[in-house]
């Protein structure tokens, strides 16, 4: 099934908006937001550091990140898609942090840095949507210097679920919505084995739920960003998704929604040696 965010550049401008919104939505959302505090206060960084975001959308995260600190570093971010490389600068140019950052078009598969330049190296969200996972934790591992961090942080989403009446096509549906959505929804289970023949040493690595109960806000705007990719799929029809997703809004209007996904985080450091050539494909 297509990937929006793998085949981004064959998307309309509406679409374009649509992801650019739900990019910058759920960074506001305190149940996924706080996953995000939480790695970066692990990560013990000079203010001088020079930090790349892989795949970074909108830049959301690099805003966060240089915010925080009396950052004179440079922080870079890479992503495949116009559209988001622009809507990062507007919003970088709104925050008058222009200085701190550089947003760039390119390919994350094949980075167009020197070896070992940057003291970290993010990958937020992204590595389940690439098209050559293990290509890009290369490319990242190759441009991080000997001692530098990678960080991964993204969803196991094999583990989303939305409650539904009917348990069977609640079934159906979170399984459509993962693999609509993420050409590697379950690349996370993946990285203990593949690290190490990326030079990358496991630091700390660690799991948490992102639930929401009662009502929702991320995974409201998730469902309205995505079940449209599940209809055009045509795995449904546009009636039987637009029921799946009417009890979704009733659910959360009467309190009873509920809707919950596994997320993961590794610390990796870069070890010194020879710089990795991918040997294997999941």
């Amino acid at each position: 099934m297509p990937d929006p965010h793998r085949f981004v550049n064959e998307l309309d401008e509406e679409s374009h908006e649509r992801l650019i919104g739900r990019l910058e939505s759920r960074a506001k959302v305190p149940v996924f937001a706080n996953l995000f505090d939480k790695y970066v206060e692990q990560i013990d960084l000079p203010s001088s550091a020079r930090i790349l975001e892989v795949g970074c959308g909108t830049g959301v995260i690099l805003r966060n990140l240089v915010q925080r600190m009396n950052f004179s570093g440079s922080a870079t971010g890479v992503d495949q898609c116009k559209a988001f490389i622009d809507a990062a600068n507007k919003y970088a140019e709104q925050e008058s942090i222009t200085a701190e950052l550089d947003f760039q078009v390119g390919d994350i598969h094949n980075l167009s840095f020197d070896d070992a330049v940057f003291d970290l190296v993010i990958a937020h969200t992204v590595i389940s949507h690439v098209t050559e996972p293990v290509q890009v934790l290369a490319e990242m591992a190759r441009v991080v210097r000997p001692g530098g961090i990678v960080a991964i942080f993204d969803g196991d989403y094999a583990s989303l679920t939305y409650a539904y009446p009917d348990h069977g096509f609640g079934q159906k549906m979170d399984n459509a919505l993962a693999t609509t959505t993420f050409n590697n929804p379950r690349i996370m289970r993946d990285l203990p084995r593949l690290l190490p023949d990326m030079d990358l040493e496991l630091k700390s690595a660690w799991g948490d739920a992102v639930v929401e109960i009662g009502d929702g806000s991320y995974f409201k705007t998730f469902a309205e960003t995505y079940v449209p990719y599940v209809k055009n799929a045509g795995l449904f029809s546009e009636q039987t998704v637009k029921i799946w997703l009417n009890e979704q809004y009733r659910a959360m209007e009467n309190g009873t929604f509920f809707a919950a996904c596994n997320y993961y985080t590794y610390l990796v450091r870069k070890v010194s040696g020879p710089y990795p050539v991918p040997t294997a494909s999941v």
